[in-house]
């Protein structure tokens, strides 16, 4: 395996945690499925290590922005009127949730940004001559 596989599988194992995280209760199927579409999405984006974790961490902001919804449909369908403990829960998974979506997906912002910036570096051409004098 190369470099990039095993980080591509890491990646996946990580966002698939937090999946199972944010949905609950799913079968081992699905969440071999999901672990598979995820590594087959990382190997086929992730050129290059940063690339890659930028990904990862922008399924797992969103697997994180994806948790207090998934809590809201959830309790909306066992009842019409949530009691406090209900409510309490909704409220833990809304402020937790957000924060950690707004985290990782500032961080695989922060990421993308500097993959952009070395891949652009990479691509000029690097100039040591001076500029001529002009008279």
């Amino acid at each position: 395996m190369k470099n990039t596989e095993i980080h591509a599988v890491l990646g996946a194992l990580a966002v698939t945690v937090g999946f199972w995280l944010a949905v609950g209760s799913t079968p081992i199927e699905g969440l071999v499925a999901v672990a598979l579409a995820v590594a087959g999405l990382l190997v086929w984006q992730g050129t290059t290590l940063g690339r890659l974790w930028a990904w990862a961490s922008l399924l797992v902001g969103l697997d994180s922005l994806a948790w207090p919804i998934v809590t809201m449909v959830r309790i909306g369908r066992v009842t019409q009127q949530p009691d406090d403990q209900q409510m309490g829960e909704i409220l833990g998974a809304v402020v937790t949730g957000l924060f950690a979506a707004v985290f990782w997906i500032s961080f695989a912002w922060g990421l993308f940004r500097r993959v952009q910036r070395q891949e652009g570096e990479a691509v000029a051409p690097v100039q040591n001559k001076p500029a001529p004098k002009t008279r």
